[in-house]
């Protein structure tokens, strides 16, 4: 069987597309979407996302990690995959979609700006050494010393399959200030199992993280990841932080079929 998928990459984490809304796509079959998210042996790419229909909004959002297994809500994928629903026609410049998390809104902007709204956040977890919070995935946001040397790999699998979060693991992300406005920071992906490019849960984690813990007043905060440049904005009262909003570009970057 041809399979037609679409690659699309926002700030570097980049995605296998396909529209499921007849329903074909063989969603249990582990091994077929590992290999088609393989890099050597299939397309390649962080993670294999759905376009399928919703009864109540625009579309639902099915998303798997490049292990094969559906996963957690996925930032950079959620704009990608409005990007993608523009291009099929399935909306125009404003949208609503559900995904494993509940509703999201978003807007299709200028040079394949995509702005997406997360999900509230009102409980988070700081700690002496680290903060975690849920931003439709679980992460956790430490500071380091030299970010740019910094080993993401083997500290990043420490602590996702460390004790602290127990089997489920976490994302991690290891952050650097630059001014009261802007961090940078680079994440270790569970379900990639390595670093990637960059990470839409994690920055907006980082960016409410940083302001949670006193290392900004921003309510927008401009964020560096190691493929571009992403913003988090939101509205904070008191520990209750809402109309969450990560925003940044997110780029088709090429159309195929692959043998299935």
């Amino acid at each position: 069987m041809q399979l037609e998928f679409y690659k699309y990459q926002g700030t570097g984490n980049d995605f296998v597309m396909i529209d499921n809304r007849s329903n074909f796509f063989p969603k249990e079959d582990v091994k077929l979407i590992e290999r088609l998210c393989d890099r050597r042996f299939g397309i390649g790419a962080d993670g294999l996302i759905l376009l399928e229909n919703d009864s109540e909004t625009d579309f639902r959002m099915v998303y798997y990690n490049s292990d094969g297994n559906q996963s957690s809500m996925c930032g950079n994928g959620g704009r990608c995959l409005v990007a993608f629903a523009n291009q099929l026609g399935v909306i125009d410049e404003k949208t609503t979609f559900i995904a494993t998390d509940g509703l999201h809104h978003a807007s299709v902007g200028e040079d394949s700006i995509i702005s997406l709204q997360m999900i509230d956040v009102d409980e988070i977890q700081q700690k002496d050494s680290y903060t975690f919070l849920n931003t439709g995935s679980p992460h956790h946001v430490q500071i380091v010393e030299d970010l740019e040397h910094y080993n993401v790999k083997d500290n990043g699998a420490a602590i996702r399959y460390g004790a602290l979060y127990g089997e489920k693991g976490s994302n991690v992300n290891f952050v650097k200030k630059v001014d009261n406005d802007t961090f940078s920071l680079r994440t270790y992906e569970r379900g990639v199992e390595d670093e990637t490019l960059a990470c839409g849960t994690g920055a907006t984690a980082v960016a409410i993280a940083m302001n949670a813990t006193g290392q900004t007043d921003k309510t927008s905060i401009n964020l560096n990841v190691e493929g571009g440049k992403l913003i988090v904005s939101f509205d904070k009262n008191g520990n209750q932080f809402t109309n969450v909003f990560l925003t940044g570009p997110a780029k088709f970057v090429f159309k195929g079929t692959i043998e299935i």
